[in-house]
């Protein structure tokens, strides 16, 4: 009883890399195209030290289709959004979160089109 934990300081660091409002509303948008377009059915989402990552699944047992990674150490190096493909490779890197996303808005065009 004799233990006291301090009270988180707004605003202060609190060792964990998270998406803020915005990115999450842009993520979880397309997230909800690729679902109605019956394309993706699962997703992830791991909150850590180094990165945020979201993951996206066409099916909950098998590896992510897709990964969209913040990681804000290489914000002034390649930029810290990345977006990983099913095999580990890395398919567009950048500062914004919108042109990292491009490529698979462009999948999506194509799905709904066929």
């Amino acid at each position: 009883m004799s233990n006291v934990t301090p009270f988180p300081v707004h605003g202060a660091p609190s060792g964990q890399i998270g998406f803020d409002r915005l990115e999450l509303m842009r993520i979880m948008d397309l997230y909800g195209r690729m679902v109605s377009a019956g394309h993706w059915r699962d997703y992830a989402i791991d909150l850590g030290r180094d990165a945020a990552i979201f993951s996206a699944f066409r099916r909950s047992a098998e590896r992510p289709e897709y990964r969209i990674e913040k990681r804000p150490a290489l914000r002034n190096r390649q930029g810290m959004w990345a977006l990983i493909g099913e095999a580990g490779n890395i398919l567009k890197r950048g500062a914004e979160l919108q042109g990292v996303l491009a490529p698979v808005e462009r999948r999506l065009l194509k799905i709904v089109g066929d």
